[in-house]
Formats: structure tokens, C-alpha cells, sequence
């Protein structure tokens, strides 16, 4: 995470209502929904906060669930046990505020869940996505994500190739 941000597990204390990226079901889950998820443990949500302000500038959540071995690209799936599914860690969503976009943070953020799930003591295979639409994808698709199952908004990484590309560029 840069200087000017710090990142948080979401917190009561966190001023999300004023949160506004522009996609008005992201911006009500912030405000809404994301606390009762983080208390019903259905998924952890971390926020990036700006050093100054405290201000939230962008967020995303986690989640552990599986995919079917059948869906991942073949040339994934060959090197996996023949399990019905395979864990991966999902990002359900990623937004930043209409005020701090534009500076990388979105990336930071992905990194991070990365990571988070890289070192979780629950095994993972890949981070997973369902993008929102076709801005979200070529943005998932940019840090190597690629497509899988039924349509093209469903996108995985391989969490070894990703951190891999992360430490290696």
C-alpha cells in the first residue's frame, strides 16, 4: 500500500457513507451490507484508508468458495488433482472512490487480497472475479487474470503465477 493510504480491516468506526465510486451497488454494499457480511464471517472486507482524512478511498472483500475443475482452462486443470472443485479465494468486489481513482490503488488493492489469500492458512489455488462489466474485466485481464466457465466475466489467476509476475516485475 502507498504512503498516502493505509489498509484496514473494515471497522463500525470506518466514515462509509460517503464513499462513491460511481457504481451505485458498490457504493450501497459499502455502506449497507459489507459490516453484516464481515459479522456473518460470508466475507472479510478490508478498506483503504487516506492517511490524512481517514477518509475510505477504495475497498474489496474476500471470500474462500470452489470452482469446478471442469470450468479452469485445460492446461490449468491437467496439473490439479481430479477433485470435483478447486479452492480458490474470490474477490466479490473491488471499488474506488471517484476522488482517489486513477492512482494505482485499485492494483495495490488486488495485490493485497492476493497476498492475504497466498498466506491464509486455508489452501487456494487461484483468486477468482465475476466482473461487473467489460471495463472491470479488461482491468482483471491487465494483471493476468483470464477467463473461465460459462462467459467472459468470470475470470481466475493462479495465485502462484500472480504473486510470481508481482515479485519478478
Amino acid at each position: 500500500m502507498t504512503a498516502p493510504f493505509r489498509l484496514e480491516p473494515l471497522a463500525p468506526g470506518h466514515a462509509r457513507a460517503s464513499f462513491a465510486c460511481g457504481v451505485a451497488a458498490l457504493d450501497h454494499y459499502l455502506a449497507a451490507q459489507a459490516g453484516q457480511d464481515v459479522r456473518r464471517r460470508v466475507s472479510a472486507c478490508y478498506v483503504a484508508l487516506e492517511s490524512v482524512s481517514g477518509a475510505v478511498a477504495g475497498y474489496y472483500t474476500l471470500a474462500a468458495c470452489g470452482v469446478a475443475l471442469t470450468d479452469l482452462p485445460a492446461d490449468w486443470a491437467k496439473r490439479l488433482p481430479r477433485y470435483p472443485s478447486v479452492p480458490v479465494a474470490r474477490v466479490g468486489r473491488l471499488a474506488i472512490d471517484q476522488r482517489f481513482q486513477g492512482r494505482q490503488l485499485g492494483s495495490a488493492l488486488l495485490a493485497d487480497a492476493a497476498v492475504r489469500a497466498a498466506r491464509s492458512e486455508v489452501a487456494v489455488f487461484a483468486l477468482v472475479v465475476d466482473a461487473k462489466d467489460d471495463r472491470a474485466a479488461r482491468f482483471y485481464r491487465h494483471h493476468g487474470f483470464e477467463p473461465f466457465g460459462a462467459h467472459g466475466l468470470q475470470l481466475a489467476v493462479p495465485l502462484k503465477r500472480f504473486i510470481t509476475s508481482r515479485t519478478t516485475s
